[in-house]
């Protein structure tokens, strides 16, 4: 069983920057790794996304505001959120397409950002 820890997350201000960080208790191999959050009321969405060796995928919403990163040796993701609105703010949980005899999707137990004045 693969477990994604993370952490990061909080509370800040509109125009504040927070990171996000999740780790892989695998040395498998991972072809997607990013994050998605889900508002209140709201589905899951994409937030961003990098395939191995593969550039990032972005929300529009996002875009220019958030960086993904991924180090593949050590199976971890990072999230850099700059310019954070009020709308960003939801429960961040990192995913992780794992392959060993197929591929399986691993979602991590999720983290809070919220952003508020």
């Amino acid at each position: 069983q693969v477990q994604l820890v993370e952490s990061g997350g909080g509370w800040v201000q509109p125009g504040g920057s927070l990171r996000l960080s999740c780790a892989a208790s695998t040395s498998r191999f991972i072809s997607d790794m990013g994050w998605y959050r889900q508002a209140p009321g709201n589905q899951r969405e994409l937030v961003a996304t990098q395939t191995r060796g593969g550039s990032p995928n972005y929300a529009d919403s996002v875009k220019g505001r958030f960086v993904v990163s991924r180090d593949n040796a050590k199976n971890t993701v990072i999230l850099q959120m700059s310019s954070l609105k009020p709308e960003d703010t939801a429960v961040y949980s990192c995913h992780a397409r794992v392959y060993s005899h197929g591929s399986r999707d691993y979602w991590g137990q999720g983290t809070q950002v919220t952003v508020s004045s």
